[in-house]
């Protein structure tokens, strides 16, 4: 991912989406295949475009002062909209006949590892790190399906802590979410890393809170 001729951090924190794994084909791909199976025949670029334009118009997905145990429920409230709206602008929400169901099974897909491909690099990355005793932390903007995923795509293993907007009340690039990863590790920020492929959300937000920042240009 790197090169290793720096200086070692304590920690090393990593995004997930688009760092570690990332959307097999597309997201309007999987958005397609399972509409089939609600009778709704749709498109995969114009979804994958409508996606895009909805997620990004999108609150950020942070709720804060919300207890642990409603977070879930509002996740999930948040993906119907996104999924909602992406269908609604390619003109096909009014076909489907049960679009709860539809939203249903699309959520659950998203929390297994069959939309997600590792990048080649990772696990090579992870070890090597590993190896030389610098602590691994996931830092993201992802739901708490992260934890399903991560499990399901073995690189749990890898960290000791995962830290999300959801659960933080905050999304990157806001200050509270690095502050709340580098407590985890009870580790002050210069002796941080922070990986990731937004430049805004990433590299932007983590040099402002103080991490070395390392933007992460995925050739997808």
């Amino acid at each position: 991912m790197v090169s290793q001729d720096w200086q070692q951090p304590k920690v090393i924190f990593l995004d997930a989406v688009g760092t570690l794994f990332g959307v097999k084909d597309s997201v309007g791909v999987a958005y397609s295949t399972i509409a089939q199976r609600f009778g709704v025949e749709a498109d995969p670029i114009a979804l994958n475009q409508a996606f895009f334009q909805s997620f990004k118009a999108a609150t950020p997905m942070a709720f804060p002062g919300v207890a642990m145990a409603e977070i879930p429920q509002l996740e999930y409230i948040w993906w119907e909209k996104i999924a909602a709206r992406t269908f609604q602008q390619v003109g096909l929400l009014e076909q489907f006949s049960d679009f709860s169901g539809f939203f249903a099974a699309l959520y659950t897909y998203f929390s297994t590892a069959d939309p997600w491909f590792i990048y080649p690099d990772v696990y090579r990355s992870l070890t090597y790190w590993q190896s030389q005793k610098i602590e691994l932390g996931v830092l993201s903007n992802f739901d708490t399906r992260i934890h399903s995923v991560l499990a399901a795509l073995e690189l749990r293993e890898y960290f000791t802590s995962i830290t999300i907007s959801t659960e933080t009340g905050a999304a990157k690039p806001h200050p509270t979410v690095f502050a709340a990863a580098l407590a985890k590790h009870q580790c002050p920020a210069h002796a941080a890393w922070h990986i990731g492929d937004s430049f805004r959300e990433d590299y932007q937000g983590a040099k402002a809170a103080g991490l070395r920042a390392i933007w992460l240009k995925r050739g997808e």
